[in-house]
């Protein structure tokens, strides 16, 4: 494995920057001011994301043991904004029972949806309560408990997932294992949240893999500016070229910057990077937290995603809190679209925002033995992601 960057740092999108990188990126030319502290305290991600407990990727880096280079903390909470409030998301029956969120005898009828959830066993029938839930859609399984909009909403958005309200036409078999596997999660490490993150941030993944794969002969360079692909007249790829040098190889493996030619654009996430001196009101104080704004709270036909985490993860010097906020851009004024989510951080030391474009392939790997990823999306976790990388996994060793 020869590994061609044409940046200078690991990680290539889903790097994490310090305060100087950060300034350089947004800012052009200003240098930091002296009071957010030393530069090198910040690792800033440029793509936000959270790891269920119990995932996929949880998976992967055990199987894989890229864990020994890593140190993960569990992140204290997750939120959901509803009717124009922040409330922590219930996640058991026990929870639901206590939750703000509804009624007194909504809470009966959503406690008797976990229990069902709880005890769902794909293999054993007698736990299907005779609904086969690869047929059986989502909004006619909530129906059956008789569960209003508003508990939907955060059951669909805040436990499942899902990003928009699609799902609620498809088999409910999906929904129901995500609400499993958020509630796996949670009771993995007994932490306030489903979710763990790497101390030192997100770019610590792709170094960490960088160090298991020199360990197996795999070669890095850094820095190689202008890779370009290199095919024969039957349209195969043969090398890559930088700096007047050809690699010669049969495959490639590279993101759509890389293969413009080779991806078509899907859409486009708006981001909106803050830096903080307090933790994002009414979460308890959460010094790493997760808030989803569904959809439907907003009026829009997409969630938005809040993602805060602080000098406890050492991404940010003491008493320094980085949040996000993040969504799918669906006007061409993603900074207003933002506002909602914003306003909810209270005051804000720094802002930078960060649009871009997501791409998927539209190449046939089989014909031109390239093979692309998907550009990340605006969700805060990686399941979709490690789905889209075992994909490419077994069309590249066909294993």
């Amino acid at each position: 494995v020869l590994h061609m960057d044409r940046n200078d740092y690991y990680g290539g999108e889903s790097t994490s920057l310090n305060l100087i990188q950060l300034w350089q990126r947004f800012r052009g030319t200003d240098k930091p001011p002296a009071h957010l502290g030393s530069s090198r305290d910040y690792n800033v991600d440029m793509i936000p994301k959270f790891i269920m407990a119990n995932g996929a990727l949880v998976r992967v880096l055990i199987h894989t043991d890229v864990t020994k280079y890593l140190y993960f903390k569990a992140v204290d909470g997750s939120f959901v904004f509803n009717k124009a409030r922040v409330h922590k998301v219930p996640a058991t029956d026990m929870e639901a029972l206590k939750s703000p969120l509804m009624g007194i005898f909504e809470k009966r009828r959503a406690r008797k949806f976990f229990i069902y959830v709880q005890n769902y066993d794909e293999n054993d029938p007698k736990t299907h309560e005779g609904m086969d839930l690869t047929r059986v859609t989502t909004k006619e399984l909530i129906a059956k408990y008789g569960l209003d909009d508003n508990t939907v909403d955060f059951i669909g958005h805040a436990l499942a997932l899902h990003r928009d309200d699609h799902y609620l036409h498809e088999p409910a078999l999906d929904t129901v294992k995500r609400m499993k596997l958020y509630a796996e999660s949670l009771a993995r490490f007994q932490g306030g949240s489903p979710y763990i993150y790497p101390l030192y941030g997100l770019g610590e993944l792709p170094q960490a893999f960088a160090r298991l794969s020199a360990v197996y002969g795999g070669t890095y360079m850094l820095n190689k500016p202008e890779c370009k692909v290199e095919f024969n007249e039957e349209g195969k790829v043969i090398g890559v070229m930088s700096e007047g040098e050809t690699a010669r190889c049969k495959k490639v493996v590279c993101d759509p910057s890389y293969l413009p030619n080779k991806v078509r654009k899907v859409g486009r996430v708006a981001r909106a990077i803050c830096i903080m001196s307090h933790p994002i009101p009414n979460t308890n104080d959460s010094h790493s937290v997760q808030v989803i704004l569904p959809q439907k709270q907003l009026g829009r036909k997409s969630d938005m995603y809040l993602f805060c985490c602080s000098y406890s993860h050492n991404v940010a010097p003491k008493g320094k809190f980085i949040a996000f906020v993040s969504t799918e851009a669906e006007t061409d004024h993603p900074e207003v679209e933002l506002k909602p989510g914003i306003d909810l951080l209270g005051p804000v030391d720094e802002i930078f925002f960060d649009f871009c474009d997501r791409y998927e392939p539209v190449n046939e790997p089989s014909l031109d033995n390239c093979f692309i990823s998907t550009s990340y999306d605006a969700t805060t976790h990686f399941e979709s992601t490690v789905v889209d990388v075992l994909n490419m996994y077994t069309m590249i060793t066909g294993k």
